[in-house]
């Protein structure tokens, strides 16, 4: 079997560390394993795995003739069988696949808010399905939407997996005092609802001074960004709320964190989440998307209701005065090895291939 990962970009992001993620899983389980980045490289692009074929495309604009011959070449030279299309990139998967019949597009639809998406967008999307051999979802809402809204039949959930990475160097060093530190892995986008964590960091600056909250993810420098930043320092919360931007050691620094947060409004299943229990974090998250089918809520994690500042403080608080805080990270280590390990994850995306 003969697959290419798809994606826009290797900055670090969900969708972008699952399409390394798959790539690297497959290089030592199929024929040929490849990663295909068509408009921009990041930091991902260091984790890939030396088994890896690797492309960059540079892509321009929406219809990029060079861009769309070269990946065409791509897939001829190296019999690829399957395009594994990560997110937004089945528009130019399908670009190919016009010159290039053969081929066969997997799409995978990693975007929590899929269902809440334009009607624009949704036309192009049923039009593009019709060509799709298959659709991956990342959680049961979007394979019922998918079902309801799409023109391809062949939908199946599979979760998001992780795995650690050793070949990474660590660089990033955190803020604040050690053994105080409270860590949120999300891209600065609104979907991540960053302002309910300044809800909750501006009542812990009065009970909890010295703990310290980390914002590690791409910062877009958009409104929501600028608007955040602003809101920072209206609460005067510069020395208690520290934004990194993307980061590649990540492992590194969840190992600098002490508790571990998800404040996000929607999600499909976040990469994050299992990052943070192979590490063996304390973890509070509001109950959206997939994330109830991971954290049992008071056994290895905390569940919110979203927007409920009040209750994620007082979890918080919690934590914070219990010593024995790492048995939810223990527990949520557990949950994790057991059903989000790349080689369950592979295995059951390999037979469903084969049924396609």
């Amino acid at each position: 079997m003969r697959i290419v990962q798809v994606i826009d970009s290797l900055e670090v992001g969900g969708a972008e560390k699952m399409a390394v993620n798959y790539a690297n899983a497959l290089a030592s389980k199929i024929e040929f394993s490849g990663l295909i980045s068509t408009r921009a490289e990041g930091n991902l692009k260091y984790q890939l795995s030396d088994k890896v074929s690797y492309l960059f495309l540079n892509r321009k604009g929406l219809i990029d003739f060079r861009a769309i011959l070269k990946f065409k070449k791509y897939c001829q030279d190296n019999n690829i069988e399957y395009i594994h299309s990560h997110s937004t990139s089945y528009f130019i998967s399908l670009l190919v696949k016009f010159i290039h019949p053969k081929i066969k597009i997997i799409w995978h639809d990693h975007n929590g808010l899929s269902e809440f998406i334009s009607y624009k967008e949704t036309i192009i999307l049923q039009m593009a399905s019709f060509f799709f051999k298959g659709i991956l979802v990342v959680n049961n809402n979007l394979k019922v939407w998918a079902e309801n809204k799409l023109n391809c039949k062949r939908i199946v959930y599979l979760p998001n997996f992780t795995n650690h990475n050793k070949f990474i160097n660590s660089e990033t060093i955190l803020k604040g005092d050690d053994g105080k530190r409270i860590l949120c892995l999300a891209n600065l986008r609104e979907q991540k609802n960053h302002f309910l964590l300044l809800e909750i960091a501006e009542k812990l600056k009065k009970t909890n001074p010295d703990w310290t909250f980390h914002l590690v993810g791409k910062d877009f420098e958009d409104d929501y960004s600028k608007q955040l930043k602003k809101t920072i320092k209206i609460k005067n919360l510069e020395n208690h709320v520290f934004i990194y931007g993307s980061k590649n050691d990540i492992e590194n620094i969840i190992d600098q964190s002490d508790i571990a947060v998800l404040t996000s409004m929607s999600e499909g299943l976040p990469v994050a989440l299992i990052e943070y229990g192979l590490s063996k974090k304390p973890v509070i998250s509001t109950n959206v998307g997939e994330i109830p089918n991971i954290i049992n809520n008071e056994y290895n994690g905390f569940l919110i209701n979203n927007f409920d500042s009040n209750t994620f403080f007082n979890r918080l608080c919690y934590l914070i005065n219990d010593s024995n805080r790492i048995r939810f990270g223990n527990e949520l280590y557990k949950t994790i090895n057991e059903n989000h390990s790349d080689k369950k994850i592979i295995h059951n995306y390999l037979n469903w291939i084969i049924t396609l």
